[in-house]
C-alpha cells in the first residue's frame, strides 16, 4: 500500500490519469472566509510525454500575463516540475465550466501572441530559456483536445 502524502497530487495515481485534462486538484479556505481553488492543467501524459523547458517557461509568461485580461481573481499559474502540466490557483468562487472556458479564452489568446512578456533579463530570471513557438504548439495541441478536457481517468 502507497503511504498517503501531503500533498494532493502525491496522492493522485499518475498511471490512471488520461491527458490532457483540467481537474479541480484543492480547495483551501483563509482565515477571512476566502477560497483557494487550485487546478490541475494537464498537458501532457504523465510518465509518457513531457513538454521542453523553454515551452513550459514562454506558456507561463504568456498565461500569466493574458489570464489576468479575464479576471482579477487569479492567483497564480505555476508550471510542474514533472513538465506535463500547470497548476492554476484562483480566489473565490469559480465554476468548473467558468475555468474550462477561461483556460480556452487563454490559450486562444496564446495562439495570436506575437511576442512573450516579459521575455529580457529585466523581467525574467532565465529571459534566454524561452519558445514563443513551442508555446504556441503547446497551446493548439491542448485546445486541439479540448473535448476532453473533462474526463481524468
Amino acid at each position: 500500500m502507497v503511504q498517503k502524502l501531503n500533498v494532493e497530487s502525491f496522492n493522485l495515481d499518475h498511471t490512471k490519469v488520461k491527458a490532457p485534462y483540467i481537474r479541480l486538484a484543492g480547495k483551501m479556505k483563509g482565515l477571512n472566509g476566502d477560497e483557494v481553488y487550485k487546478y490541475d492543467l494537464r498537458f501532457k501524459q504523465p510518465n509518457k510525454e513531457h513538454m521542453d523547458m523553454p515551452a513550459i517557461h514562454s506558456l507561463e509568461h504568456l498565461m500569466a500575463e493574458i489570464s489576468r485580461n479575464y479576471s482579477d481573481k487569479i492567483v497564480d499559474i505555476s508550471p510542474m516540475g514533472c513538465q506535463t502540466g500547470y497548476y492554476l490557483s484562483v480566489i473565490n468562487h469559480f465554476s468548473y465550466e467558468d475555468i474550462i472556458q477561461l483556460v480556452e479564452n487563454i490559450l486562444e489568446d496564446v495562439l495570436k501572441a506575437t511576442e512573450v512578456p516579459g521575455c529580457n533579463e529585466v523581467q525574467c530570471g532565465w529571459a534566454a530559456s524561452h519558445s514563443l513557438e513551442g508555446a504556441k504548439t503547446l497551446a493548439k495541441e491542448m485546445l486541439d483536445h479540448k473535448d476532453e478536457w473533462r474526463e481524468v481517468f
